[in-house]
């Protein structure tokens, strides 16, 4: 830099500080001619009071000169105390204190200093004058804040917003709409269910009516906006909220619930749109936080698939815990790289779980005391047409990383299966019911290896959210296989939460199910999201019936005919009595698949996956001697843990 460009530099610091200071000095030169108005208003008042407007002259004359003395000591008084230079829009309590501390000062100079001279001004002129132009002065700068609420108010600036929830977190909201003009939101109108609070108000703001009137209230004030502010209200509450709406053609935005709040204060910024899992039947599920913590605190943890939707999500909950290490691996490294951006300190891999000599070699080195095993193809369709791949990744990659984790001493393993083992009729099931079977006869005794089981992941790749997305932004039509189709459904992050409460609470070779909840029909589902993004369907989007696609069955079930279930210690989470097969039966079929394998024959590994498990299942749903040995554990056992044994209706 130029000495040249180092002076243009430090003469605009100057002239900007110069700026500064005069803007401060102008404001405050104003509110100080104005407190030097009020003290002449309210001495002058005092001493016409004083002699009922009738004033004598030689009183006159005192006061002409008694005057600029008091004028200069309340103006004193103020700079001394610091009632200058503030933003008086924000006024406050403690800007009140200052105005009273410097009129306290001046009612004593005018009552000591000026009761000497025997041609003083009267003292109650004197005791009552500082105390009303200490009152004129605190009008101003509090009415000036008042005026410009109201103006605020009146001209509704920005977006106008109609807050459902007169609760807690509305009127927290509200204020800050109101305190942020920056924001660019006015809330004109609060909609609330509960009567009680009709006709009344929240921070000015008037309660209409409730939810089933939104989109008349909306109407009436030419609302740009919904915030639905009631973060316990469940899926219920935004469903008639999004319906309303639509109605009214205005969009709709949420605070998420308690547990997902930044800090235990609802904020805007915590504020996001309105999706399709707010919209679903399901209630919150409580998780015990302090047994999560303490299984994976100050441990070496290990997930496969970390790339993927809940393995990525695995990963981000269990670093909130604090384990020792996190070890993310996967074999798509845009996958991997993208989900370990968000996690700081975690090593990623790039392996296959299908690389025997790759796993072991991993295993060797980070020595994990909890893996997750999230890696799999899931897609069932594609599936159908290469179950050499299924076979590959979902049943020999689970041998791989169950064998390596035994021999190196993984004290848990949790496999995340799926509903669709129960009962397979595709290859997909077929390939995780064969899975859950190697993690339960490859457990050596003293280790707490399990599978946990659950439905579609909203927001997952592959599902049908992300399709129907896709299908509604291109104008559609959206399709569905079968308007009798149902699925279970449940949020990634709730999915993950009771996966990592499943491990924590898991015993000896166990499969583990999530309770769903109801099934969701996809007509409907798909019916939703078109109204959910402003469209109407029939009109705007259509719904196109294609037909069911291979491997797909219309309900889906978690567990199958052969399988009981018992209550475990957390009332979301299930034990459920599989089929288990003998270890040399699980041996033998192991080996034919290697085979069919390295044939590529896609056929006979597809009629392997479907004919054994199809076997296994119906043998112990005639309760032969293959489905006794099934269900391998004891009630007892169970009983003792649980304190009762409480069957589970059939799902």
């Amino acid at each position: 830099m130029t000495n040249l460009e180092h002076s243009g530099r430090k003469r605009r610091r100057t002239w900007l500080r110069v700026a500064r200071a005069a803007n401060r000095m102008s404001s405050d030169l104003q509110l100080a001619i104005l407190d030097a108005f009020m003290v002449v208003v309210a001495y002058t008042a005092m001493i016409l009071f004083r002699f009922e407007f009738s004033v004598p002259s030689e009183y006159w004359e005192r006061f002409r000169w008694f005057l600029p003395a008091a004028i200069a000591v309340h103006l004193v008084a103020n700079r001394v105390w610091g009632a200058y230079g503030h933003m008086w829009q924000h006024a406050s309590v403690q800007e009140a204190q200052r105005l009273l501390l410097a009129a306290a000062t001046s009612t004593i100079v005018m009552l000591v200093v000026f009761s000497f001279p025997s041609d003083s001004v009267p003292i109650s002129v004197r005791a009552v004058g500082p105390l009303l132009a200490t009152a004129l002065m605190g009008a101003t700068r509090f009415q000036s804040r008042l005026f410009a609420v109201r103006r605020s108010s009146s001209r509704a600036p920005g977006l106008r917003v109609v807050v459902v929830g007169a609760g807690r977190a509305g009127g927290q909201i509200i204020r800050e709409m109101q305190h942020n003009d920056h924001l660019g939101l006015s809330p004109v109108a609060v909609v609330d269910d509960d009567q009680r609070w009709w006709r009344k108000s929240l921070s000015d703001v008037p309660v209409e009516g409730g939810i089933d009137e939104l989109d008349t209230i909306v109407l009436k004030h030419e609302a740009h906006q919904v915030l639905l502010a009631i973060p316990s209200g469940g899926p219920d509450v935004a469903r008639r909220v999004a319906e309303r709406a639509a109605v009214a053609g205005v969009a709709v935005k949420v605070l998420p619930s308690m547990e997902q709040l930044i800090g235990d204060r609802p904020s805007l910024r915590d504020a996001r749109d309105l999706s399709i899992d707010d919209l679903l039947s399901r209630d919150q599920v409580d998780i015990d936080f302090g047994e999560v913590a303490a299984l994976v605190r100050n441990r070496r943890v290990l997930v496969t698939g970390g790339g993927g939707s809940i393995g990525a999500e695995i990963a981000r909950l269990v670093t909130t815990f604090h384990p020792k290490t996190i070890v993310l691996v996967d074999h798509d490294e845009t996958h991997l790289y993208e989900a370990a951006q968000d996690l700081e300190g975690a090593e990623q891999v790039l392996v296959d779980i299908r690389d025997e000599r790759g796993i072991e070699t991993l295993f060797a080195r980070v020595r994990p005391e909890i893996v997750f095993h999230a890696a799999a193809h899931k897609h069932v369709p594609i599936l159908e047409n290469y179950a050499v791949e299924a076979a590959t990744t979902n049943v020999i990659g689970t041998q791989n990383v169950v064998e390596a984790a035994v021999r190196h001493g993984t004290e848990r393993l949790v496999l995340i299966s799926t509903d669709k083992a129960a009962e397979p009729t595709n290859v997909m099931g077929a390939s995780k019911w064969l899975a859950e079977q190697v993690v339960l006869e490859r457990t050596p005794p003293g280790r707490l290896f399990c599978a946990v089981r659950f439905g579609n992941v909203l927001g997952s790749r592959g599902s049908v959210i992300p399709t129907f997305q896709r299908q509604i932004a291109t104008g559609g039509p959206v399709t569905v296989t079968d308007p009798r189709m149902t699925r279970f459904f449940m949020s990634t992050r709730e999915a993950v939460m009771l996966v990592l409460q499943a491990a924590a609470i898991s015993q000896d070779r166990e499969v583990l199910m999530l309770e769903m909840g109801e099934p969701v029909n996809i007509y409907e589902l798909a019916e939703r999201m078109i109204t959910l993004c402003g469209y109407e369907v029939g009109t705007d989007i259509e719904i196109e019936i294609t037909g069911p696609r291979p491997g797909e069955r219309l309900t889906e079930q978690l567990r199958g005919k052969g399988e009981r279930a018992e209550a475990t210690s957390h009332p979301a989470v299930v034990a459920v009595g599989v089929v288990r097969l003998q270890p040399e039966r699980l041996d033998s079929i192991l080996a034919e698949l290697r085979h069919a394998i390295e044939a590529r024959d896609n056929g006979r590994a597809r009629e392997l996956l479907l004919s054994v498990a199809a076997v296994e299942v119906v043998a112990a749903g005639t309760g032969t001697d293959a489905g006794a040995h099934a269900n391998g554990r004891s009630t007892s056992a169970r009983s003792s843990r649980t304190g009762s044994h409480t069957p589970v209706p059939q799902t």
